[in-house]
């Protein structure tokens, strides 16, 4: 697996190009491999994968788990998406800034985000699948949303799209609500 890696605005966040080879036939590429992740840096031990089909003007999101937080490999096999994050980090310098990135099924990037994001992704095509690796169980219980449109975190999104959402995530609290930085503990960068 032959992979270049592209760090963004958050430094522990990485996009993944996995080497892809094609021909007349179609393509082949290596959706994971421990060892090669693991040459990045990338040690996860991931227990649980997720699939979502979502149509155009889906947006899932802003999710994050307090006590049992997920580090993410996520990618888009068919369609394109507007991946987001949230730095919900207590303490860091970028507490409450986000960043997104375009995902689409036609490059098969994968995007690696670690504890203390929260995630959430507009859809953009006419439809989209979304698959997605965490290094923890979803729990029900400790799932949390940050409200897509907060006006404090101010995300970009794309003003061409009517979002459309679940009755969990229009209910979502806004970042100031939520009241992270006294429910979790203070980040510390090693």
């Amino acid at each position: 697996m032959s992979i270049d890696i592209q760090n963004l605005y958050f430094p522990e966040v990485k996009v993944i190009s996995p080497k892809i080879f094609g021909d007349d036939r179609g393509f082949f590429l290596e959706t994971f491999n421990t060892s090669k992740f693991d040459e990045i840096g990338i040690r996860d031990v991931f227990v649980q994968d997720n699939l979502s089909v979502s149509k155009r003007g889906t947006l899932r999101g802003l999710h994050y788990q307090l006590l049992n937080p997920q580090d993410k490999l996520v990618f888009v096999s068919y369609g394109k998406v507007l991946d987001v994050i949230v730095d919900v980090r207590v303490g860091s310098p970028k507490f409450g800034h986000f960043q997104s990135i375009e995902l689409d099924g036609s490059k098969m990037q994968f995007l690696y985000i670690p504890k203390g994001f929260a995630h959430g992704f507009l859809t953009l095509s006419e439809r989209a699948v979304f698959q997605y690796k965490c290094s923890e169980y979803y729990f029900p219980e400790d799932q949390y949303s940050i409200l897509w449109n907060d006006e404090d975190i101010a995300i970009s999104w794309p003003k061409n799209i009517s979002p459309i959402l679940s009755l969990k995530d229009k209910s979502a609290k806004s970042f100031k609500q939520s009241k992270i930085e006294k429910l979790l503990p203070k980040y510390n960068e090693e």
